[in-house]
């Protein structure tokens, strides 16, 4: 079996740099790219070009002070004290020349694969540039100016009236789309991330729900660091699974932040590749069981852009495409050109070995402490389920 998909892809993504330094680099998308191309899984007639966002759609979201502050940060006239309010000139989100061109094209290419999917045109959508979950309506924030995802569902709910199931597992909590559809009931948001206890955003809690007709579409499973694999993924399996059918999305928009691996430097989960083989193989099967296919997939964190982001989100792409995870070894040919760049030895397989990491201590405890996380957050959804089938 095989789904017809488009891959979203531009150079000019790279565009979107804060600094040499910083740890939000879009390489990784180039270094993804070139790795399915080498594994023979992606060719020219499946990419797509994306266009630039319109300022009308940036306000779908967006304040519109707020856009022409990140404008005058473009060229260079928005002055510090002037920028921070908006959170703009911060450590985590510099001004950069373009920066407003930069960021109105990965939205663009967000809004090209819900087009892409919901005229027909293919099932599947990747936008690896996307996943800018941590934008806000007048702010930005944890590397984000523009929230492509949250602009994307705004979109498709004035142009094709569906119902959205947006799932986030990057291991930050999706606030700023959360924000956006906490009292919409015909956007139903779920986060799986580390908790915030020790990470930002420090938000996501599991009694985060929503509010007014909205209340009972927001789910959070804030798990415990140094989770593993297999609790990430038992999380995940159990709560997209009874969202879905407690929601029944139109369309599923998933972010996927590679950043739960134990290599990522920024946070403290211990998955390795396992988890990331599965996530997009469970979103596919519900976007047909629920949407007749229709997946937009985002990119999102993910800090070890040469070990973990290539390989990781070629699954996706894998997986929309072929309905197959990748396995056995990488291709020599892209090991050759990247080793000469990367700080960290290249890895040489698809898989990651257990060895790894070091056992965690406390494993039976965190996963039983992940499991009482998920059944709070999915109370609500349970209670009124059980309530619906007693009264049908």
């Amino acid at each position: 079996m095989s789904c017809k998909a488009a891959f979203i892809y531009s150079e000019q993504f790279q565009t979107y740099q804060f600094n040499p330094d910083h740890p939000f680099n879009q390489l990784r998308v180039a270094m993804t790219k070139d790795l399915l191309e080498k594994t023979g899984v992606l060719d020219t007639s499946q990419i797509v070009k994306p266009r630039l966002a319109t300022e009308q759609e940036l306000l779908l979201v967006h304040d519109k002070n707020y856009v022409n502050a990140v404008k005058k940060a473009s060229n260079g006239t928005l002055s510090t004290a002037e920028g921070l309010p908006y959170g703009l000139g911060t450590e985590d989100t510099p001004m950069f020349t373009n920066m407003h061109q930069a960021s109105s094209l990965l939205v663009g290419g967000t809004l090209t694969a819900v087009d892409q999917v919901l005229e027909g045109n293919v099932a599947h959508a990747l936008n690896l540039g996307g996943g800018l979950h941590h934008g806000f309506k007048r702010k930005a924030s944890g590397f984000c100016i523009y929230n492509d995802g949250a602009i994307a569902i705004k979109y498709i709910r004035e142009k094709y009236n569906l119902r959205v199931l947006y799932v986030d597992t990057d291991a930050h909590h999706g606030d700023g789309v959360q924000s956006v559809f906490y009292d919409d009931p015909n956007v139903c948001t779920l986060s799986i991330h580390e908790t915030g206890r020790y990470l930002f955003p420090g938000t996501g809690n599991a009694n985060e729900r929503g509010i007014k007709q909205g209340y009972g579409y927001s789910f959070n499973v804030p798990i415990d660091a140094f989770t593993e694999d297999e609790s990430f993924l038992e999380v995940y399996q159990t709560a997209l699974e009874e969202i879905a059918a407690y929601f029944q999305p139109d369309v599923i928009i998933t972010q996927n932040g590679a950043d739960a691996h134990c290599y990522d430097p920024l946070t403290h989960l211990s998955s390795t590749m396992a988890t990331y083989e599965f996530i997009p193989k469970l979103a596919h099967e519900i976007a047909h069981t629920y949407c007749e296919g229709r997946w937009v997939a985002l990119g999102g964190g993910g800090y070890d852009i040469w070990r973990v982001v290539p390989r990781a989100w070629s699954q996706i792409w894998s997986t929309m495409q072929q309905q197959q995870i990748l396995t056995g070894n990488l291709p020599n040919e892209w090991i050759k050109k990247w080793h000469g760049s990367s700080p960290v030895t290249l890895p040489t397989t698809w898989h990651d070995d257990k060895t790894i990491y070091h056992p965690i201590p406390r494993k039976k405890e965190i996963e039983e402490k992940n499991r009482n996380v998920l059944d709070h957050a999915l109370k609500f959804a349970r209670n009124k389920q059980h309530f619906n089938l007693d009264h049908s």
